[in-house]
């Protein structure tokens, strides 16, 4: 027994990994893109304030462990299914440059490892609804939050000389790099958080009293690490596609996206709402990019991102419902 939890904790801290270094690009894609910071020096700053942000709340946390499904139907073969099908997604977009969701192929595995395992049942649909509801809500608030942003800041700045709003902008850019990174940390590592935490229920390790899960102390820092230790690495394939592909981007621009964006992801994180980074930074630039000319965004690498995202629940569910098969005679 204590064998199987040491493989879900690591399977969890892998997953964590990836996620760090799959969504770099989220945090720092707009601040390398338009040479505020080299790509070294944001991924550290990334790193670092990813770290930070994920010991702040276990919201998303208690809605991962708790909310998707009954985790008194949740068996340890159920939990490493989900984490399988989620890395294998990962890793596949990453190897591509595709901007997919963490969020989506995790929800995705565990919905549809616990449906193979014990039926649609054991699913909370209300509150799975709400999660995939917001899924896709979240960057289309992303969207129409950086096209007031960028609105609102080009007119303010419409009588000051272009060199003069450039060089105030790359200040400002570290600040909405920065928050943006740590928005990422809040959200992110606690998805991690939550599946170690529902395994160590499952394992009757940590008590659940209602719809609160009592997080671990060495379980946040462990996903803090994690997650930090993954955005160190960097994912300079998806930067690239995020910092270059969709629209070319300038400081003020890059500082109304990373704003918006950070705004729509601290929010949800304290809603207790997982929420996909790479679609709310993604809607971001986008709407930046429209606001200003709908034909400086290249809507062709946008929905190729978009076909990835909806695909990544329904794959990463049949891929939690093979690895279930695979993995079920072990645990």
């Amino acid at each position: 027994m204590l064998l199987a939890l040491v493989i879900i904790v690591f399977l969890a801290l892998t997953f964590d990994y990836i996620n760090g270094f799959h969504d770099t690009a989220n945090a720092i894609a707009t601040v390398v893109s338009t040479g505020v910071l080299s790509a070294r020096k944001a991924v550290l700053m990334a790193g670092i304030l990813n770290f930070g942000g994920a010991l702040m709340g276990v919201e998303v946390a208690t809605t991962i462990a708790k909310g998707i499904a009954d985790s008194s139907l949740v068996v340890p073969a159920v939990v490493v299914a989900a984490l399988l099908a989620a890395i294998a997604w990962n890793l596949i977009t990453w190897w591509f440059g595709i901007p997919s969701s963490s969020s989506h192929a995790l929800v995705g595995g565990l919905a549809g490892a616990v449906v193979a395992h014990a039926g649609r049942s054991a699913l909370h649909t209300a509150k799975l609804e709400e999660v995939a509801t917001f899924l896709v809500v979240s960057p289309i608030l992303g969207f129409f939050l950086a096209m007031l942003l960028i609105l609102a800041l080009l007119w303010i700045c419409r009588r000051m000389l272009g060199q003069r709003v450039n060089v105030a902008f790359r200040k400002l850019q570290l600040l909405s790099a920065g928050a943006m990174a740590f928005a990422h940390g809040t959200n992110d590592a606690q998805k991690s958080m939550g599946i170690i935490a529902l395994a160590l229920i499952t394992y009757g390790k940590i008590a659940s009293h209602g719809t609160s899960v009592a997080v671990p102390l060495w379980v946040k820092l462990a996903c803090a690490l994690a997650m930090g230790l993954g955005t160190l690495s960097g994912g300079w394939k998806i930067i690239r596609t995020m910092g270059t592909k969709i629209v070319k981007l300038r400081p003020i621009h890059g500082f109304a996206a990373e704003t918006a964006s950070a705004i729509v992801i601290l929010g949800a994180a304290r809603a207790g709402i997982p929420v996909s980074t790479t679609h709310v930074i993604a809607g971001s630039i986008m709407g930046v990019g429209a606001s200003t000319n709908v034909s400086a965004v290249r809507w062709g690498i946008a929905g190729n991102m978009v076909v990835a995202w909806v695909l990544t629940i329904p794959v990463s569910a049949l891929l939690a419902g093979g690895f279930l098969k695979l993995v079920a005679p072990f645990f």
